[in-house]
């Protein structure tokens, strides 16, 4: 009799747990679907037509020359650096939000983005630089202003509402010193700050996919290894204490993740806003809990990245847009809506 009555008081768990597996699986799917569609939707676009039987022929090796340097010289390495920067974006942004329990607490809202693109500004304009070394230097100056945020958060239980609210100041100081530099910049080079400043793809070619590519996968990597922490640190410091967890070591760790994803991303594309901000949010209300979700968060930014490319390239005939518009005219009302919710919802 005992065990009939356990067995009934645990079927209801198992059955939702049961559900919500169907739920991620599912959400994942149709994620990777829409993920290959834009890809192969983006092999297809263009005014250089390509068809399916082109790309298939592509595939075989029997195609045109011409063919194949539209799709592999210049369409493919386009599609893989969208799909790392933006896979990389959103872990970075889910990263941040749930160790530092905040939906605001996204790279490109509490400053990372923009220590990469003030230091990548000063390289162009100050020392001409460009490709690897200005890549480099946006790398650069994103962990050093996440560092610097670190150090004056400091530690302690309110350490994750000091960090957003350092960050906060710390991006808009950093876009001040962004404005001075393009003032005093002459109007060629200020042009092309101004251009990838915005963020976009183009430009895209296989080396830069190779070099993103290899820290893409040693970070992935960082990411899941902290999974396991991260998810106790989601039940409260000192639910992670009892469970063996330090957040004032996890918390670090994880952090350090995320500010070299979201940094390697900015400096081979710019700073795409908004993707690492509402990426984890959006597909944990797909999903329906409040569940770490990496992998589906991975896939959702690769396809905003790629959507909001090809948007960009062919929604206004004869001009292509940097992507970085099309995410921000994104981003920008979601931001609102949120900011509306929270208020209405304390009040």
């Amino acid at each position: 009799m005992t065990a009939s009555v356990a067995r009934a008081a645990l079927a209801p768990a198992d059955g939702e747990r049961r559900h919500r597996s169907r739920r991620h699986s599912t959400v994942t799917a149709v994620l990777a679907l829409l993920l290959i569609a834009l890809t192969v939707g983006g092999l297809l676009a263009g005014p250089f037509g390509v068809g399916i039987e082109e790309l298939l022929r592509l595939v075989t090796g029997a195609a045109s020359g011409a063919t194949e340097f539209v799709v592999v010289t210049l369409r493919m390495p386009r599609l893989a650096l969208g799909a790392l920067v933006g896979a990389a974006l959103a872990l970075a942004g889910a990263l941040f939000q749930t160790v530092l329990r905040n939906p605001l607490a996204s790279p490109d809202i509490i400053g990372v983005s923009q220590g990469a693109v003030a230091a990548a500004a000063a390289g162009m304009l100050l020392f001409g630089l460009s490709g690897a070394p200005l890549a480099l230097m946006a790398f650069a100056g994103a962990v050093t202003v996440a560092a610097a945020i670190s150090l004056i958060a400091g530690r302690g239980r309110a350490a994750g509402y000091r960090f957003v609210l350092t960050g906060v100041g710390a991006a808009f100081f950093l876009q001040a010193c962004t404005g001075f530099l393009l003032t005093r910049g002459e109007v060629r080079e200020v042009q092309q700050a101004l251009v990838w400043m915005v963020g976009g793809l183009s430009g895209a070619a296989w080396p830069d996919v190779a070099v993103l590519a290899g820290a893409f996968t040693v970070l992935v990597t960082a990411a899941a290894l902290t999974a396991r922490p991260l998810r106790i640190l989601q039940l409260g410091d000192d639910a992670a204490a009892g469970l063996g967890v330090r957040a004032d070591r996890a918390r670090p760790m994880v952090l350090a993740v995320g500010v070299a994803l979201a940094a390697v991303a900015v400096a081979f594309a710019g700073p795409m806003v908004f993707v690492a901000f509402i990426s984890a949010p959006i597909v944990r209300r797909l999903l329906g809990d409040g569940s770490l979700a990496l992998v589906p968060t991975a896939l959702f930014g690769a396809a905003l990245v790629l959507a909001a490319d090809l948007v960009a390239q062919y929604a206004i005939p004869g001009a292509q847009l940097p992507a970085g518009i099309v995410t921000g005219l994104i981003g920008a009302p979601y931001l609102l809506w949120l900011l509306a919710t929270r208020r209405g919802g304390s009040s």
